[in-house]
């Protein structure tokens, strides 16, 4: 017995010395929540690979736009031939009555063109019309952009309410830290008196003993809530991308404001502005654009080209008496796959069905949606409700304890009854907390689920 009372002094003095120069340090900037939600946006990887995102989607815009402009290409080639061109009219079915047949031998053996032969074209082509798939690409460029600035958004309310769930963590963490110490106060009072009266022969030894033990469980239960506090530090720290073990003090929120308002106009109102909506949507744009760049290879695509070509026998290719200097030339073509075996008409039954998918998957997403919200608000009432009697059951369990505490200073009451009342207002204290700081983060999750921080 003589041993365990200076152990439990000497743990509970430790704890102190701890909790008062790590915990509470009086330079450490104290964060609000909008200050925490703020510099946590500003320094989120995942936030700023979104951004890089966005940027990738507007140069694969500007891709696609370039489509639609001519292409300027330049060539530059050489020809080697193993012997010299000869001209050989012997070889041409020309009959001896024929006005040429003596001509024929006049040309034979002549040369007919240059061994080495150099050529430099520069080509412009336009694209006249490709069954609607520059635009469907186009369509479907802009559409990523609007996708990746939605990703964003969703990005953006996941680590606000990330940050609300490290910052009310650490005021419930604090708070039960709060309630271990005021239990540790009341029970090492209790502890003195209970052994005031043992040592005058008022009480049995086992009272004496059970409230020593009661002190070293408070200890313990102290220890836990201390080492909460860093836990929950450290979580607020990694989400806002600080050093994990930078001390860190939030302002405390008391603000109680219950909710209301009607099933469905919260629905509406999340189904408006949820990101994930809105990026199931651009989706099914997305697959409708798919469609119709699958339906374009049905089409013929046509475009028109202008060649410049400059030829010689010399790399200056200045011409030859077999090249001319520069000739120019404009092709107009059209070509059309007719039949791949019905690989095209495939392909497009594959998009409208994915087409189908993403519609399901929308009307699916609304009903989970509506689910989510129902549990939100069940959740919120049920903090609501709570916080007024969990507050009721506090002013009562202080009154119990001061009751039974002067009742045991009487002998009118046993230890235990105080060990009891002590009990029953650190649970009372916890649950008070729980409620305020869960409807807290109840009103926070259904921000979210609206689709706003």
């Amino acid at each position: 017995m003589r041993r365990i009372m200076p152990f439990v002094k000497f743990i509970i003095i430790f704890i102190f010395i701890i909790v008062g120069n790590n915990v509470f340090a009086q330079d450490v900037k104290v964060y609000s929540l909008k200050e925490s939600i703020s510099e946590a946006i500003a320094n989120n990887w995942a936030i700023k690979a979104k951004t890089e995102k966005i940027e990738q989607a507007a140069q694969l815009k500007k891709q696609a736009r370039a489509g639609f402009l001519p292409k300027i290409s330049t060539s530059y080639a050489y020809t080697g031939l193993n012997e010299t061109p000869i001209m050989r009219m012997g070889a041409l079915p020309i009959s001896a009555n024929s006005p040429y047949a003596a001509l024929s031998g006049m040309f034979d053996g002549l040369q007919a063109g240059s061994k080495e032969n150099f050529q430099w074209k520069t080509s412009i082509t336009q694209p006249i019309f490709t069954g609607f798939a520059l635009i469907s690409s186009y369509e479907l460029a802009k559409l990523g952009i609007d996708s990746s600035v939605i990703d964003k958004e969703k990005e953006i309310l996941d680590v606000a309410l990330n940050v609300k769930n490290a910052y009310f963590g650490i005021l419930q963490a604090d708070k039960a830290l709060d309630v271990a110490e005021k239990a540790v106060e009341s029970l090492e009072s209790h502890v003195r008196v209970a052994k005031s009266h043992y040592d005058v022969g008022m009480t049995p030894i086992n009272e004496f003993l059970k409230a020593e033990v009661e002190l070293a469980n408070a200890a313990y239960s102290l220890i836990r809530a201390i080492n909460g506090t860093k836990l929950a530090r450290t979580y607020f720290n990694t989400v806002l991308a600080r050093d994990i073990n930078s001390p860190a003090q939030v302002e405390d929120v008391r603000d109680f404001t219950p909710e209301r308002g009607e099933f469905q106009d919260y629905l509406n109102k999340s189904l408006a502005n949820r990101p994930v909506i809105k990026l199931l949507d651009i989706h099914i744009k997305q697959a409708e654009q798919q469609t119709r760049l699958a339906k374009s290879r049905l089409y013929p695509e046509v475009a028109l080209s202008y060649d410049y070509i400059k030829e010689g026998d010399e790399a200056d290719v200045s011409g030859s008496d077999y090249h001319d200097a520069n000739r120019w030339q404009v092709v107009a073509f059209a070509s059309w796959t007719i039949w791949e075996w019905g690989k095209r008409t495939a392909a497009i039954k594959e998009k409208r069905h994915f087409l189908k998918e993403l519609i399901n998957t929308r009307k699916a997403l609304i009903d989970n949606i509506s689910l989510e919200l129902k549990d939100a608000l069940l959740a919120l009432d049920e903090a609501e409700k709570n916080i007024p009697t969990t507050k009721k059951a506090v002013e009562q369990a202080e009154e119990n304890l001061r009751v039974s505490q002067e009742r045991y200073n009487v002998q009118m009451t046993t230890s235990t009854e105080v060990l009891d009342a002590n009990t029953l207002l650190t649970q009372a204290k916890t649950n008070y907390y729980n409620a305020f700081y869960s409807h807290s983060l109840s009103t926070a999750k259904l921000q979210r689920i609206l689709g706003a921080y």
